[in-house]
């Protein structure tokens, strides 16, 4: 009887994964299970939830400066198919972090403009991010997660109901808490850098930044790593990996790059 049950689960799991392949903007393979609809209304509901539970900056010179640096980035990223606009939050919050969800939400801590010290800095870590979301990263690690606990009724689920739901949120990125942020795997991360400097290239800014913010990055709070940075590979990996990435940035006419101002920190 065990031998049947394990045979009928591979066997499902054989289907899913041939029917469920993919390639991301890089052409990398992935495994993705869940519709980009699904993903998006999960993203969406828990964007929301995060905006009830966690302090949003009323600081008006800050979310110009974030509003203004992250629609740059976005007019050179196409459209999307299950959302029709972004929204941008900022958080108030000490936290050296940034993330985007699937169907546009996008949310920044205050606590990251005292670290990536430029617009073009900025701009590194929001193409980083939104580049999380043009690779449904969110959704190739819930399918993972989904196949590991041979949960055999993906296509019925909610995502939203219990049991579910905890995992729903590990695929997202978040914690069981919301806002509490957990890492992407190291593909899916070297990924996100690959896109997130095509994009600030393309909208004008100066790709050569995001050396400059990961060596920031690296220097922050007195050795103890800021949360964006301990969900991320080693500092000098991705150093090095974003000076090749930038030598090997083609040439592209380039959009006038936004005169973002960026505001006092304390």
């Amino acid at each position: 009887m065990r031998r049947t049950a394990h045979a009928v689960i591979l066997s499902i799991c054989f289907i899913l994964t041939l029917t469920a392949c993919s390639n991301s903007p890089t052409g990398r393979n992935q495994l993705l299970l869940f519709s980009g609809n699904q993903m998006a209304d999960l993203g969406q509901r828990s964007f929301e939830e995060m905006k009830q539970s966690q302090p949003i900056s009323q600081d008006k010179a800050v979310n110009t400066y974030v509003q203004c640096v992250t629609q740059a980035i976005l007019k050179v990223v196409p459209p999307q198919s299950n959302f029709s606009e972004w929204e941008v939050v900022v958080f108030d919050s000490e936290q050296v972090n940034a993330f985007a969800l699937p169907g546009g939400k996008v949310g920044v801590y205050t606590g990251l403009l005292n670290v990536a010290e430029t617009p073009d800095q900025l701009a590194a870590v929001i193409g980083h991010e939104i580049g999380h979301v043009l690779a449904d990263h969110s959704n190739e690690r819930l399918s993972r997660s989904q196949l590991a606990a041979l949960g055999l009724t993906i296509t019925g689920m909610s995502l939203s109901d219990s049991p579910h739901a905890a995992m729903a949120m590990a695929g997202l990125g978040l914690g069981v808490q919301v806002g509490i942020l957990l890492p992407y795997n190291r593909a899916q991360e070297s990924e996100s850098d690959k896109i997130g400097l095509q994009l600030m290239h393309q909208a004008g800014f100066n790709p050569s930044a995001s050396v400059d913010l990961w060596r920031n990055m690296a220097k922050a709070s007195d050795g103890a790593p800021p949360e964006l940075l301990s969900t991320h590979p080693s500092p000098n990996t991705r150093i090095k990996a974003l000076e090749s990435g930038v030598s090997h940035l083609p040439n592209v006419p380039h959009r006038m790059k936004a005169q973002c101002q960026r505001p006092r920190t304390n």
